[in-house]
């Protein structure tokens, strides 16, 4: 018997709820944008209104404002988002203990086992769709599917407030002749390269040689392949399952661009010092260090290694993390960079050992863990790095303000 899995979209999450807490913005041109101040000022979510005048996410003030003059702009709430986005997700637990978020707006739903209580995986869609409708007074789309990569290319495909199914048996004819963006884990970067080679369709992906499409992309080309061919087995993870922690990341948008080592430097020990705190709040070391970098154009690119023994200080992440950017530098400024540390495994009593280099680990740690409690008691600028106070601008962050919790396997690839 065949999975049955959805996948639920809050249309225009954020701009949605903002219009709900001020009714007066329904019908208007409208979008939740970044603090300009603190240079994150692009649009964050966007309603219909504002997408017919081709405003999308991702867009500076500047450009929405060149595409709709009249565009009406609102500062993000968090809370307030959470607080839907907990609700919605009470709704899905009626219908099944499957649920696996995938950001504030969107989860997959495993709902074979509730097919025999509810119906069809489409009457249960809609189901799903009413019941937010008249608790939340937002709208949701649905993607009905054997697999999550098809239950959410079905989400995205009828907006807003709409269920569309993609069968085992028609998914050639239904998505094949998509652009190849389309599927998920296909980024700019991605899309690039493909389009290079002829690849512009999923349907491409699909008949190209899967050796040619790993020979272009590594590991991520043979998972692309699977994905279009509808071989996704992935399963929907409980939401309790949240918990485990599979990475600890932390970004920032300095407030302007990365120009030269020193600025990077003094970046990147901030974020490692966000970093190694949380792993040592979490109990966890760490086997992989991963250095993101957006250029000042958002081009984006990651790159990984491994350290040879794991840990977690700073120290150790912000080294691993330098040499990665040192290797390969964009020819552009940067507008953001992060670290991600990720192959975790649980921390235990680490004993004196004969090697000089896991000694002075140890010895790491135990003075990281020292400052960790003067922070707690003191404040966070209680203590610093000789390496930031340098410059003042990149010094005033406090990396912890992004700090970004990665629980549920999969890796965006762009």
């Amino acid at each position: 018997m065949d999975r049955v899995i959805l996948h639920s979209d809050l249309n225009n999450f954020f701009a949605s709820v903002e219009t709900l807490y001020n009714p007066k913005l329904r019908g208007t041109p409208m979008a939740v944008l970044g603090d300009p101040e603190a240079r994150h000022g692009i649009v964050l979510a966007k309603n219909n209104e504002a997408k017919a005048y081709g405003i999308a996410t991702g867009d500076a003030m500047w450009q929405a404002r060149e595409k709709c003059p009249s565009v009406v702009f609102v500062p993000p709430h968090y809370d307030r988002y959470v607080t839907y986005s907990k609700a919605v997700r009470q709704i899905y637990s009626q219908y099944t203990d499957l649920v696996e978020p995938y950001g504030l707006d969107e989860c997959w739903l495993d709902v074979t086992s509730s097919t025999n209580l509810f119906g069809s995986g489409i009457e249960i869609a809609d189901k799903i769709r009413d019941n937010v409708r008249k608790s939340t007074g937002l709208s949701v789309s649905v993607g009905v599917s054997y697999n999550k990569i098809f239950a959410k290319l079905g989400s995205d495909m009828k907006k807003p407030d709409a269920t569309t199914l993609i069968d085992k048996n028609h998914f050639k004819q239904r998505i094949w002749g998509l652009p190849a963006s389309d599927l998920l884990y296909v980024g700019r970067s991605t899309s690039s390269k493909l389009k290079k080679h002829g690849i512009v369709t999923i349907g491409d992906i699909a008949k190209t040689n899967p050796e040619i499409l790993r020979s272009l992309l590594g590991k991520h080309g043979t998972t692309l392949w699977n994905f279009a061919n509808g071989y996704d087995n992935s399963p929907v993870l409980n939401f309790d399952s949240r918990s485990v922690i599979k990475s600890v990341s932390n970004s920032t948008t300095p407030p302007r661009d990365l120009v030269t080592e020193e600025d990077v430097k003094i970046t990147l020990t901030l974020l490692a010092e966000s970093v190694s705190s949380r792993l040592r709040d979490y109990g966890y070391i760490c086997k992989t260090v991963t250095v993101s970098i957006r250029d000042c154009e958002l081009c984006r690119y990651e790159r990984q290694a491994q350290l040879e023994i794991p840990n977690r200080t700073a120290q150790s992440l912000m080294k691993t993390a330098f040499a990665l950017y040192k290797n390969n530098k964009p020819d552009k400024p940067i507008r953001s960079i992060g670290i991600r540390a990720s192959g975790l495994i649980p921390f235990g009593y680490v004993q004196e050992s004969m090697f000089e280099e896991v000694n002075k680990i140890q010895k790491r740690e135990d003075l990281e863990q020292a400052v960790d409690k003067i922070r707690a008691k003191y404040g966070y600028f209680s203590v610093r790095n000789g390496t930031v106070l340098s410059d003042r601008d990149l010094s005033a962050l406090d990396a912890k303000e992004e700090h970004v919790i990665l629980p549920f396997g999969f890796q965006a690839q762009n």
